[in-house]
């Protein structure tokens, strides 16, 4: 196991609020299957609204302490919508300036929540591929290398490493308390490959059997966090563990939404990146080989309501 300096929260009640997040039984897993238990923190809680808050909580506070910022450097990051009100928002409760380059896949919501943080905010094209909005956070590097620090978080450690500690840490403690072993299998999607890297590693030491899934967005670009993808052998980003994954589940956009309706009934309003979390659970779930199933319900529907997921009425009969 890789080591690393476990960061205490810095003296600010918003920074020791990311995290301890509630442990949900789904209901609608066990009326899938009633052997089958399916449980998802709820990383709505989070004061960002999203689990973005976790690795960009993270990886800022080893930056202020490894001095980052104090000449005066800005953070600067590439971001398509959650994370970059993450870095906002942390940004401003530690006093660090805040450059996000976003990409077109970010709703107005949360562009809107961001600028409300104080972050400068270069919006790219909508049709841009995500390598183009990484390479315009590369180009303002190099013209003001004194500038800006780059948190880089698709190669930084402190991402995986926020998972490790705190995700699956807590929902190990949280599964005990509960009288329950480790879970038999956990599903979490590619985004920077630091969420199934992190709580992977810690999972597996718990259960070393556990079966490992990763969703990965099918005949569609993607959701926001996801990085777009055409055939499921593009999601590799490079802090994902590849020897942690023992399976890809497609998910499509529909049916990630009708999860989200599904959801929405049941008391929880989710973005669509949860919708598609659980919906690949619920695939893994409906094999019958795993007793427990655990997942993530990252993002909270509110960033979504411009999209039209929740225009219609929901109807059991929609999902099958």
């Amino acid at each position: 196991m890789d080591t690393a300096v476990v960061l205490q929260p810095a003296e600010s009640p918003l920074l020791q609020a990311v995290g301890h997040t509630p442990l949900i039984d789904l209901r609608l897993g066990r009326e899938l299957n009633p052997f089958v238990r399916l449980f998802a923190k709820l990383e709505s809680a989070n004061p960002g609204g999203s689990y973005k808050d976790r690795p960009a909580a993270r990886m800022l506070l080893q930056a202020y302490v490894d001095g980052r910022f104090e000449d005066g450097r800005r953070l600067l990051e590439c971001v398509s919508g959650n994370a970059g009100i993450s870095f906002a928002m942390l940004g401003a409760a530690l006093g660090i300036n805040v450059t996000l380059v976003v990409s077109g896949h970010a709703s107005q919501e949360q562009i809107d929540r961001m600028a409300a943080h104080g972050a400068e905010l270069i919006l790219m094209d909508p049709l841009i591929e995500e390598k183009d909005a990484q390479a315009e956070v590369t180009r303002l590097m190099e013209v003001f290398p004194t500038r800006y620090w780059r948190c880089d978080q698709l190669h930084n450690p402190a991402n995986w490493q926020s998972h490790y500690y705190g995700t699956a840490a807590e929902a190990l403690a949280q599964l005990d308390e509960a009288g329950m072993p480790p879970p038999d299998a956990v599903v979490v999607g590619v985004d920077t490959g630091g969420t199934l890297t992190g709580m992977g590693r810690r999972l597996r030491e718990a259960n070393s059997n556990i079966h490992i899934a990763l969703v990965v967005p099918w005949g569609f670009a993607g959701f926001e966090g996801w990085r777009p993808l055409s055939r499921l052998s593009d999601a590799n980003p490079a802090l994902l563990n590849q020897s942690l994954v023992h399976e890809r589940i497609p998910v499509t956009q529909e049916e990630a939404r009708v999860v989200c309706r599904w959801l929405a009934h049941e008391g929880l309003f989710v973005g669509p990146t949860s919708g598609a979390y659980v919906r690949g659970a619920l695939k893994l779930a409906s094999t019958g080989k795993y007793g427990s199933v655990l997942t993530l319900l990252p993002d909270t529907g509110e960033r979504y309501t411009s999209t039209g997921m929740w225009h219609r009425n929901m109807v059991r009969g929609e999902f099958a």
